[in-house]
């Protein structure tokens, strides 16, 4: 198995982001934001500086997060945005080593729901087939988006605007906040999974959402990882905590707390595949891990 996670859960800096993924021992990292910063936008010194400081650290980068078609880009906003962030990400994704950029699929912003859908995929489908003369692959999240929370969408997506260069990313905890079972749409999407996002939730008594460590909520932790397990699943495992950062919700307490938080986290799911998933299975090849 391969654990990797969100670099910018556990630090705002590249320097803070590093130090949890070494002292967790892992040798993968996602990018999502430095200084908070998304990765398309740093001026060239800071992303060369960032690469170098990636690479001095022997760590893989398994999958760069845009903002991409996400929750602050609905389906009414400049599609140029999109395109001109896939363009950079190209590049910077090459001098990074990876293929993989976390997409969405547009929020809504007041079209019926037939227009909603002709506009999202077209728009998709452009990105896709633009990617794919990129060698790049995107990774469309169970997130925000008209696909975002629906099988059905999801399939039709990969189906209508897909391609080798379209594949789906499953984050386990995004169920309880958009209110559907996670294991319930795994089921149904599970052969075109390339990338997992760990996180796990809570509904409290008020209805609020809490994030929880890796199988202490509501999202099913347990069963989603057995399954992907038991489907063949080879990919990262790349931790996801929202418990310092929620990047929508314009929550950020990251720092020397974070990074603990982080490692906390990350030490709990491996403690949780190694005693509870794995227990009793022949022995998981594949990449480093703690």
């Amino acid at each position: 198995m391969r654990f990797a996670g969100i670099g910018d859960e556990a630090a705002a800096d590249s320097a803070g982001q590093l130090d949890a993924l070494r002292q967790l021992g892992w040798g993968a990292i996602e990018l999502r934001n430095v200084d908070g910063v998304a990765i398309a936008d740093l001026d060239d010194r800071a992303f060369d500086a960032l690469a170098d400081r990636i690479a001095a650290a022997g760590l893989d980068v398994v999958c760069v997060d845009s903002r991409i078609a996400n929750w602050g880009r609905p389906i009414n906003g400049r599609f140029e945005d999109d395109l001109s962030e896939l363009r950079q990400l190209a590049r910077r994704c090459a001098t990074l080593g990876t293929r993989y950029i976390r997409v969405m699929s547009y929020p809504n912003a007041g079209l019926d729901e037939r227009e909603w859908a002709r506009r999202a995929l077209d728009r998709m489908a452009l990105l896709v087939r633009r990617a794919e003369q990129q060698g790049l692959v995107l990774l469309h999240e169970n997130c925000s988006g008209w696909a975002g929370s629906r099988a059905d969408r999801m399939r039709e997506l990969l189906d209508r605007a897909g391609g080798p260069a379209l594949r789906l990313l499953f984050d386990i905890g995004n169920g309880v906040p958009y209110g559907y079972d996670a294991r319930a749409l795994l089921d149904e999407i599970i052969d075109h999974v390339a990338h997992v996002h760990v996180k796990d939730a809570r509904t409290g008594p008020d209805g609020q959402v809490t994030y929880t460590l890796p199988g202490d909520g509501e999202s099913g932790v347990r069963s989603c990882l057995r399954a992907l397990i038991d489907h063949g699943y080879t990919g990262a495992w790349s931790i996801e905590p929202h418990t310092h950062l929620r990047p929508h919700q314009d929550q950020n307490t990251t720092g020397t707390d974070g990074v603990a938080a982080f490692v906390r986290y990350g030490r709990c799911l491996e403690q949780l595949v190694r005693q509870e998933i794995l227990s009793g299975r022949s022995p998981a090849g594949g990449g480093r891990h703690g």
